[in-house]
């Protein structure tokens, strides 16, 4: 028996930033952009992984008004769990994102448990890490 991860979900509130952000900084392929009910189906993936899609869904896509409601002001606090990208070149990407103009939370340090990494929020506060990989 085999399992991999096949899509995960990541909170956004403007998609067309959360495009940019993914898309363009980070490199991850767009696979679906779809408009329905006034809400959009955006999944993006990276390269080398093209069978795991994130997609990034608005705060009330799929719930009641007052989830949606709830999951938005999670959002705008930063509570939400951002994703860990792993990179080849920390400090290459580093640099990179930081040109984006991205909110640095940390830049690459060796951490206790042996990763070297780094943190920033994207455009819709989420926090997303990338290590070197090993």
């Amino acid at each position: 028996m085999t399992i991999s991860l096949n899509i995960c979900f990541v909170t956004v509130h403007d998609p067309d930033l959360a495009i940019a952000f993914y898309r363009d900084t980070l490199g991850l392929e767009l696979k679906n952009d779809v408009a329905a009910d006034g809400l959009r189906w955006v999944t993006v993936s990276p390269p080398t992984q093209p069978g795991l899609e994130i997609v990034l869904y608005q705060p009330h896509a799929g719930k009641s008004q007052e989830d949606g409601d709830a999951m938005a002001a999670l959002l705008a606090k930063g509570s939400l769990p951002g994703l860990i990208f792993a990179t080849d070149d920390l400090d290459t990407t580093f640099e990179k994102v930081r040109a984006s103009g991205a909110e640095v939370l940390q830049e690459p340090i060796a951490q206790p448990w042996g990763d070297k990494d780094c943190a920033f929020r994207d455009p819709s506060g989420n926090m997303i890490r990338i290590k070197q990989a090993r």
